[in-house]
């Protein structure tokens, strides 16, 4: 036998009937602390100061690559020319 029942409530007389607490307040300032952390940190990362950090990332990267790129070529280089016999 099969039966379906359908309850129609609030999901405020739901979690009352299930016997589970009220988290409401603890999630309301834990959404008010982010929020405010992140309006923080925002105010601090101008997009100015955030492109001229990620630039000189980018600039090292790139000078790092080229110098292993040089090297690898010119150890290429070396192995490849024809060496003189005795």
């Amino acid at each position: 036998m099969k039966f379906t029942v359908n309850v129609e409530c609030s999901p405020e007389e739901a979690r009352r009937f299930m016997g589970l607490p009220d988290v409401t307040p603890i999630n309301e300032a834990l959404v008010s602390e982010m929020t405010n952390r992140m309006q923080k940190n925002l105010a601090l990362m101008s997009g100015e100061s955030m492109m001229s950090s990620w630039m000189s990332v980018g600039t090292q990267a790139q000078d790092a690559f080229v110098k292993l790129m040089t090297s690898g070529v010119s150890a290429a280089a070396a192995a490849a020319a024809p060496r003189e016999k005795p």
